[in-house]
């Protein structure tokens, strides 16, 4: 490959990724004049959470349970050696509710409920329904993508707080039942190093990631072409690029909300 061939790629390579950023900030603009501007479907919301957080309620408890009774499980050694057992109960604690509860949830949401919003809305594109509804009049923003990103934006801190209370409740399980801790150290432990601030927090992270992932489903949806083999590329990449966004943006969001 030549120099200029290499600069030509980089090039389109930029274009294309500056046009995504464009196109993608004008999606998210409409979508919040459109919900600021229009009536909101409160039932199409209502159904929509239904199908994102009581649909994902069961592996978000799964994964919470198994998350805190892991991390009390490997956190054992090292502050055992130190004479910190006591530490124990705060760390699987803070570290459910300010990291693991939000950013697992959003995880496990985003490969979940991002994916069939990106294939639902793709495949209304690829078979026209989008056109006709456009058709008739009908505010397609208004109709498809402000209830979904609403939606994502109230139930993931819902699911997160349900991740949180299964993780620590999990390590509580594993620190008394197989490592045979004392369990009033540990509620004290809890008591004294975790207060509510640290678990608004995390709820306000899994309310951002809700915003992500609802929103990068969306627009993958709805700019889907190409027939079925774009829904499914759709589809992939809604899951992918919402689980680099939530990585990302959970580092901000933590130094935000949780820096010195």
């Amino acid at each position: 490959m030549s120099f200029l061939q290499f600069i030509n790629v980089i090039g389109a390579a930029t274009i294309r990724q500056l046009n995504f950023v464009g196109s993608l900030t004008m999606f998210v603009a409409q979508t919040i004049k459109t919900a600021t501007s229009t009536q909101l479907k409160v039932h199409t919301v209502l159904g929509q959470i239904d199908r994102i957080g009581i649909g994902s309620l069961g592996i978000t408890l799964i994964t919470g349970t198994f998350a805190g009774a892991v991390l009390a499980l490997q956190s054992y050694k090292g502050f055992h050696e130190l004479g910190s057992d006591n530490l124990i109960g705060p760390i699987v604690a803070l570290s459910m509710a300010r990291e693991l509860g939000p950013v697992l949830t959003g995880l496990m949401v985003a490969g979940r409920a991002s994916s069939a919003i990106a294939a639902e809305i793709g495949t209304m594109r690829i078979t026209e329904q989008i056109d006709a509804l456009q058709t008739l009049r009908i505010n397609v923003f208004q109709y498809l993508i402000v209830p979904r990103v609403l939606a994502g934006i109230i139930v993931l801190p819902i699911l997160a707080l349900f991740a949180i209370i299964c993780g620590t409740v999990g390590g509580y399980t594993i620190c008394i039942g197989k490592l045979g801790l004392n369990s009033e150290i540990f509620r004290i432990g809890l008591k004294n190093m975790v207060d509510l601030a640290d678990i608004r927090g995390g709820m306000i992270k899994a309310s951002v990631f809700g915003l992500i992932l609802t929103t990068i489903g969306s627009y993958k949806g709805y700019f889907t072409d190409g027939g079925a083999k774009g829904v499914g590329q759709a589809t992939t990449e809604a899951v992918v690029l919402s689980s680099i966004l939530i990585i990302i943006s959970n580092y901000f969001l933590a130094a935000l909300l949780f820096g010195p």
